[in-house]
């Protein structure tokens, strides 16, 4: 009997310490607080999550479109900039081109003043077939000053004389002002040397007189 009474409280002890109810005020400790929370607690609790992730999403989202959108920015300009370097060095280019025999030009211009001052100081009274050699010489400044001529056209190289026109300051640089009869006010009355321009641009302005009002 004593036997029996000693497994009977042994096999409750055992039932005591067993982890299924160790296990069982816990879940209804968790089914207590649900209960008292109600049903829409869970579902709750699973929106909230989404919802953070979604506002980290869109932050990112917008930081990236900065972040295009300034990228974007920097290569439009660096692009116009590259542009614009272009353009310049290609007019560089251009210019030295067309521009690149300039100094040689305004060298040769006092031979070709010297060819016209030559020319004209020769009385063309003398210049007959009685005086063979002052007509040959004069015959050969004039077909030098006509080809030297036709050289400098053929490298945009254009003469300016003036004479009779209105007085324009990037082609003339006056020397004097005066009346003069017979002459309008701001017209060139004198041109006591010639000018040259090379594609539009001036070499050398012509040295004249411009004439002005009483």
């Amino acid at each position: 009997m004593a036997s029996w009474c000693v497994r009977a409280v042994r096999q409750s002890y055992s039932v005591l310490g067993s982890p299924a109810l160790k296990r069982a005020p816990l879940r209804l400790l968790c089914t207590a607080t649900q209960q008292k929370n109600g049903p829409g607690s869970e579902e709750e609790a699973e929106k909230t999550e989404p919802g953070a992730a979604d506002k980290v999403l869109t932050e990112e989202k917008v930081q990236l479109e900065e972040q295009l959108k300034e990228m974007t920015e920097k290569y439009k300009r660096a692009l116009a900039d590259t542009e614009n370097l272009r353009t310049r060095s290609q007019r560089m280019v251009e210019d030295a081109k067309l521009y690149g025999i300039q100094g040689f030009c305004k060298d040769l211009l006092e031979v070709a003043d010297i060819l016209e001052k030559a020319t004209e100081s020769v009385p063309k009274e003398e210049v007959t077939n009685q005086n063979p050699h002052l007509k040959n010489l004069y015959d050969g400044l004039v077909m030098t000053e006509v080809q030297i001529q036709k050289v400098f056209t053929k490298h945009g190289l254009i003469k300016l004389n003036p004479e009779g026109q209105k007085f324009d300051p990037y082609e003339h640089e006056a020397l004097f002002h005066a009346p003069v009869e017979g002459k309008e006010p701001g017209t060139v009355a004198v041109v006591t040397k010639v000018g040259y321009k090379i594609h539009g641009r001036t070499l050398r302005p012509a040295l004249v007189g411009v004439a002005k009002a009483p």
